[in-house]
């Protein structure tokens, strides 16, 4: 029952949650905390989570800052109708975000550097964060996105944040996500993808040094003539714990995907890789199976 202890913050703090943040976010709050309380935490016994203990994880009793971003932007009206609004852990992202910050690369653009997004852990004390952000790349615009997640203090951190990514007809996206944090650091990372007609998305996930990280990402190819390509990299020791979990759903024919992921796993780290398809007729979609480097006493499991 760990998430009793953020339903009843959230209800105890509702109104000054509402008062310091945007109105869509606010809309779907209230749902979100019923989703939550009627379902609960998942276990270890549901098919996206076998390899994550998520009540253990939110377990602890962290801090929560209700302070929004100071670089957010009001929140566009696509927010909310990709990520999956029945995941309970999403959910909690969505009771509890303050803010979200919003990439947006407009029609044919081309941007001369990579829009880069580094999000620094530091405090005195143990503390969650919910982040959200929205990247949607319109028609013909092409962008590199480098998302880098970072902790300058050595204290207990909870992150959980929801990427929500729109990819429009005719555009082209290389985003990268990294993490190098340090063993106290816990992540949540979900991230929802829709991309339209004769696109190319190319994703990169690298976890360098973390302590326990689930990495979801889901894709939904959605136009005729796209591809995507989905790589990662995970280097471990000690007592880390990384669990890269995606699907990629070909909606329409026509389509390419591809995935690709790399572990180096030593002492007792662990390292998981689920990964699922859902394929359309007259598509095609490669499935490399990762590549694990490991001693003896660290474990790995994929499918």
């Amino acid at each position: 029952m760990s998430e009793q202890q953020y339903i009843d913050f959230y209800r105890a703090e509702r109104d000054t949650i509402f008062a310091r943040s945007d109105e869509r976010l606010n809309a779907l709050r209230d749902g979100a905390c019923a989703l939550l309380e009627r379902k609960g935490f998942p276990t270890m016994k549901e098919e996206r989570y076998r390899y994550t203990d998520v009540g253990k994880d939110f377990a602890p009793d962290y801090g929560i800052s209700l302070t929004p971003a100071e670089d957010a932007a009001p929140c566009p009206e696509e927010y909310g109708t990709l990520a999956d609004a029945s995941d309970p852990v999403v959910a909690l992202n969505t009771m509890l975000a303050m803010s979200c910050r919003v990439v947006r690369i407009g029609r044919g653009e081309r941007p001369e550097h990579p829009v880069q997004i580094t999000n620094m852990l530091r405090g005195e004390h143990p503390e969650m964060v919910c982040r959200r952000l929205m990247i949607i790349v319109e028609e013909g615009a092409e962008a590199d996105v480098i998302i880098t997640d970072r902790a300058v203090s050595k204290q207990p951190f909870l992150t959980n944040q929801v990427i929500e990514v729109f990819v429009a007809d005719g555009a082209r996206l290389n985003l990268y996500e990294i993490e190098e944090t340090h063993l106290l650091c816990t992540r949540y990372s979900s991230l929802f993808m829709q991309v339209g007609r004769g696109c190319s998305v190319h994703h990169t996930s690298l976890t360098l040094f973390n302590g326990h990280s689930r990495n979801r990402v889901d894709v939904a190819l959605c136009g005729e003539y796209s591809e995507v390509v989905m790589n990662g990299c995970v280097i471990a020791d000690k007592m880390q714990h990384t669990d890269c979990n995606t699907l990629i759903d070909h909606r329409v024919p026509h389509c390419d995907s591809r995935q690709l992921y790399k572990y180096v796993l030593d002492d007792s780290a662990v390292g998981a890789s689920p990964r699922r398809r859902r394929v359309c007729s007259r598509s095609r979609c490669w499935r490399s199976m990762p590549t694990m480097s490991s001693a003896a006493t660290a474990a790995r499991w994929a499918r």
